[in-house]
């Protein structure tokens, strides 16, 4: 359905819409993640522990800073929810306004994802992403999304007129982070936030403007890769729309495991990499 509006169209409306645009945020000023250390530790990887996350569910698991992680695509087509908290204060987790405001809309290798006010700072940094080719698709699809919430029970009681539902990303998550810190789900729930939509394709209608998915283009064997910046308890959910081609809140998609690997560099590997420094600024506020 096309945009409608009651409102007129002004003389000058074509000269209003082709003013041009300005960057909001220019990043040439923000500090580079150091690529370079990071392709030679990648080099010495070993395997320490790996995690499958079930579908329809979600898992957490830790991360040292100095450490990799890959979420695998092992049996097919499989989107996944991806929260992260800092592994010693979960009021610092991921923001994903503010990472899409620094970065674009979907991440790849080099992009960062940033912590929560009053951090702001980088909690980890991607450094491999097999999908790396898909770019943007006719539709204006792109993989690995800051622009969705995740898929949640309140929505899908909304949309569906009272319709329960229990395995949405949001519900997947609350319990991986309840079972992984002991908290009740009264107390773990407020800590689930907005995500990253890992393998997950997605774009906005040029008609309407309306936020959409699509089949995912992720095979057995790609994976997206990321560098712990700080000390990470990170939670993974398996969504319930499977690759996303059709629908989410239901068990109707086929759904399908997703693998978490997590890797040490060796000794020395990260010769001139330090742990990024929280926000310098003063939280004044102008008082």
């Amino acid at each position: 359905m096309p945009i409608m509006s009651d409102a007129s169209s002004p003389a000058d409306a074509e000269a209003r819409r082709a003013v041009r645009p300005v960057i909001c945020y220019p990043v040439e000023t923000l500090p580079p993640a150091p690529m370079e250390i990071y392709r030679a530790a990648r080099d010495t990887l070993a395997k320490v522990d790996e995690v499958v996350v079930p579908p329809r569910d979600a898992r957490c698991f830790s991360v040292p800073a100095g450490h990799f992680f890959r979420i695998v695509s092992i049996e097919g087509p499989q989107v996944g929810d991806l929260n992260l908290w800092n592994a010693h204060d979960p009021q610092e987790r991921f923001y994903s306004g503010k990472t899409r405001a620094l970065h674009r809309t979907h991440l790849t290798t080099g992009d960062r994802l940033w912590s929560s006010f009053p951090a702001l700072r980088p909690m980890a940094t991607i450094t491999h992403d097999t999908l790396g080719w898909y770019g943007f698709d006719a539709y204006g699809g792109a993989v690995h999304d800051v622009i969705g919430t995740r898929c949640d029970p309140y929505t899908h009681d909304l949309l569906s007129g009272g319709g329960r539902y229990h395995h949405c990303c949001h519900s997947n998550l609350t319990r991986a982070f309840a079972d992984a810190t002991g908290r009740p789900l009264a107390e773990a729930e407020p800590q689930v936030h907005d995500v990253l939509n890992v393998f997950m394709c997605t774009g906005f209608t040029r008609d309407t403007g309306q936020y959409f998915m699509k089949a995912s283009p992720v095979r057995p064997g790609d994976f997206l890769e990321f560098f712990a910046e700080i000390d990470l308890l990170a939670g993974l959910s398996a969504c319930p729309g499977g690759d996303c081609s059709s629908e989410h809140s239901s068990d109707v998609a086929v759904c399908r495991p997703l693998l978490v690997v997590i890797l040490k560099p060796a000794e020395g590997s990260l010769a001139g990499w330090t742990p990024p420094a929280r926000s310098g600024y003063d939280r004044s506020h102008g008082r």
